[in-house]
């Protein structure tokens, strides 16, 4: 399978679980991201997998800066997050630095080593590439970094024009 066939799950789904409760099981693997579209201004929903990285949430990009959740946040970087049974908004930082987006994918396999690995296979790639490997493979990717506000630091924000809870 190609990097052009594979498809994020679907949002609905995940909103369901969400709704139904089970945000605390749903969770443990997959967010909700919320960008605001940059044509139409209208909230658009994501589920994604994630890492949390000393207080931040990883996310990768398959289809690198060219994924609509991807070009909508680098228009708007406030961001609403939903992960187990917490909300908040935080702001995103798009990279595609390859070298980046590598030392994510190598986090990525220590942490989920047989998901992972399948992946990278369905990419055309061992289950345990090497550095140079992992490399080439993530220039065609991207790294999302979302840190969560404070409520002082979305004051000054028209996009975040309340608390940083998302209620």
């Amino acid at each position: 399978m190609s990097r052009s066939t594979l498809r994020p799950p679907d949002a609905r789904i995940f909103r369901a679980l969400y709704s139904a409760g089970l945000g605390p099981i749903v969770g443990r693997l997959i967010l909700l991201l919320t960008t605001t579209g940059r044509r139409s201004g209208r909230k658009r929903v994501t589920a994604l997998q994630y890492e949390v990285v000393a207080g931040e949430y990883w996310l990768g990009s398959s289809h690198g800066m060219r994924a609509d959740w991807v070009r909508n946040l680098v228009a708007d970087p406030i961001v609403e997050v939903q992960v187990r049974s917490r909300r908040f908004r935080g702001r995103a930082e798009a990279i595609d630095d390859a070298q980046r987006v590598a030392d994510f994918l190598e986090l990525r396999l220590e942490r989920h080593p047989r998901m992972i690995g399948r992946i990278l296979q369905m990419e055309g790639l061992p289950a345990r590439p090497s550095r140079r490997q992992l490399e080439a493979y993530a220039a065609h990717l991207a790294l999302v970094i979302i840190r969560p506000q404070r409520d002082d630091e979305s004051a000054g924000s028209a996009s975040d024009r309340d608390a940083t809870m998302v209620p």
